[in-house]
């Protein structure tokens, strides 16, 4: 393994948690958004990653290894679960029998994907934090 790639993988960990972070601010700030640019209420977002893998040639045995580089993001999809319906016969997008389609955004569920994706950021960073303190002690005894 070579020197950096924990910090690459710590790294990727982060940008990931990142843009969860990010897509779950969006779906809370949109709760109840009930008309999109697209026409009908906001969808709920949700961050879609995979393991990024590298394939080195083991040069000794001729197969191929794979070793982990981290996780990347592969898109934003919608989520396709039923949007909730409400009777509101005074809103402005009501139909005729005054139900209004709400987005399928459930708060509990937002709050609780935040703090996991919080603590894993923070994990992301004491992992980074702890390589590079070893990297500087080691440095140290190479004086």
């Amino acid at each position: 393994m070579k020197v950096f790639d924990t910090m690459r993988i710590s790294a990727s960990g982060l940008t990931a948690e990142r843009l969860r972070m990010d897509t779950i601010a969006s779906n809370i700030a949109n709760v109840n958004t009930t008309r999109t640019e697209g026409g009908g209420p906001y969808r709920r977002k949700i961050a879609i990653f995979k393991e990024d893998l590298a394939a080195e040639i083991n040069k000794s045995s001729g197969g191929i290894e794979r070793t982990g580089r981290g996780i990347k993001a592969v898109g934003v999809v919608e989520d396709e679960s039923p949007l909730k319906s409400v009777y509101d016969p005074y809103h402005p997008d009501a139909n005729e029998e005054g139900y209004v389609l709400m987005p399928n955004v459930n708060i509990l569920n937002e709050m609780v994907d935040m703090i996991i994706a919080t603590r894993t950021y923070e994990a992301n960073v004491t992992a980074l934090n702890a390589t590079k303190s070893m990297m500087l002690k080691a440095l140290e005894i190479g004086r």
